[in-house]
């Protein structure tokens, strides 16, 4: 994005173009990004040509998916659901891999049944329920077990996975433990080992410290893996005081890693890849002067980007149409929800807005409609992938009709 003639545009596009032909709220993607940063990622860690999965979590979208997977992204997803998107978008199952701590029979069934590269187990009762099932089916389940290796990846509590505290993955102990079990089982073959230590994470260090445990556990094991699974989280710069990831330091440490355990690396990029692709427009239906502070009151609202009402995240908010006037109070921006978590900033010294000026949130591509909801009755946005000079109509605005 960038401004052209004091305009906000996307790929050459203005905004307020988009927003009158399409209405407000809306969702877009920037095409070029997305490839940008799929471009990126694959160049960071070319020396070792991991495994690519993308966390179908962050961006559910099954057109957005499509893209993805023609630049040869697999998939890495946590549910019955996301797992059939995935192969709806046409990603093979061989580059699929299931995660998450509650598979339920049914979803294990399944998983099963579309030969996908790994099921990612995470309790030594839910293998059992994967041997049960896979002697059933008579067949050989190809598993990974996610490990927890209690190492604080410096984010968000809310997002932290890889601490003790934290209900994902195993202990060492039942980790050794879960491998006398499958060494003894005919229906399962562990051949990955998972670790995730969290989301949003911008310092290598807790990567480095993450790899030196997995290294240890693998030292104490004769058991022989075929894949390491690194899981994400990379970061992106949601505002101006984030230092971006510093992929070679990263790349350093697993080369170093590699040197020691011949593994193939998985890993499972969702907002590194999206989130910076993704910007949602929105309308002012009003301006509330409160004394000390005025409410620009949006048509968007928690239910369309739950980030920041979830666990106080921050977006960059900028105006579709520029100018140098400067508000002499502070702005905070609401959505019409009634809840009063239903906010997304509050900004000092932010230019003059008018009722039914149109504001921009940034970096909305990952957990934004992923996360949205119906609450109050409202209606899915629309989503638009702008590409070039095309806009393409990625997923149809709801209707309440469709939901009442």
């Amino acid at each position: 994005m960038k401004y052209i003639n004091k305009k906000l545009t996307i790929e050459k596009i203005n905004f307020q173009k988009i927003a009158y032909k399409f209405g407000t709220p809306f969702y877009s993607y920037s095409y070029f990004k997305l490839k940008e940063n799929i471009s990126n990622f694959k160049k960071s860690f070319r020396s070792f040509s991991p495994l690519i999965c993308f966390a179908v979590k962050s961006n559910t979208n099954v057109n957005i998916i499509r893209e993805i997977k023609k630049f040869g992204l697999g998939a890495d997803v946590v549910s019955k659901g996301e797992l059939m998107m995935a192969l709806k978008a046409g990603i093979a199952p061989n580059k699929i891999v299931f995660s998450g701590v509650g598979k339920t029979s049914d979803e294990i069934n399944f998983a099963i049944d579309k030969k996908i590269l790994l099921i990612n187990a995470e309790s030594l009762s839910e293998i059992k329920e994967i041997n049960r099932i896979a002697k059933i089916k008579n067949k050989k389940v190809i598993i990974g077990v996610r490990i927890n290796p209690n190492t604080d990846a410096k984010t968000l509590n809310q997002i932290s996975t890889g601490k003790k505290e934290n209900k994902f993955g195993v202990n060492k102990n039942t980790f050794y433990e879960i491998i006398n079990y499958c060494n003894n089982s005919k229906n399962i073959d562990l051949k990955c080992l998972s670790v995730h230590i969290g989301s949003q994470i911008l310092d290598y260090r807790p990567y480095e410290k993450m790899l030196k445990t997995v290294s240890q556990i693998l030292n104490k094991t004769n058991h022989k893996f075929e894949f390491v699974d690194l899981g994400g989280g990379m970061g992106i710069t949601y505002n101006d005081k984030n230092k971006q990831l510093n992929y070679k330091k990263y790349n350093t440490a697993i080369l170093k890693f590699l040197k020691r355990h011949k593994v193939r690396i998985i890993f499972e990029p969702g907002r590194s890849i999206i989130g910076n692709t993704g910007t949602l427009i929105s309308k002012i239906i009003y301006v509330k002067d409160s004394g000390s502070k005025k409410f620009i009151i949006l048509d968007a609202a928690m239910n369309d980007l739950m980030r920041p009402a979830l666990y106080g995240a921050f977006h960059k908010i900028l105006p579709v149409t520029k100018s140098n006037k400067k508000s002499k109070k502070p702005y905070e921006f609401v959505g019409p929800i009634c809840e009063s978590t239903d906010k997304f900033i509050t900004l000092k010294k932010f230019q003059v807005l008018k009722e039914r000026d149109l504001i921009a949130i940034c970096d909305v591509g990952a957990y934004g409609m992923s996360l949205s909801s119906n609450y109050n009755l409202r209606p899915k946005l629309v989503e638009l992938l702008i590409k070039g000079p095309n806009i393409k109509v990625i997923r149809k605005r709801q209707k309440h009709k469709d939901i009442i």
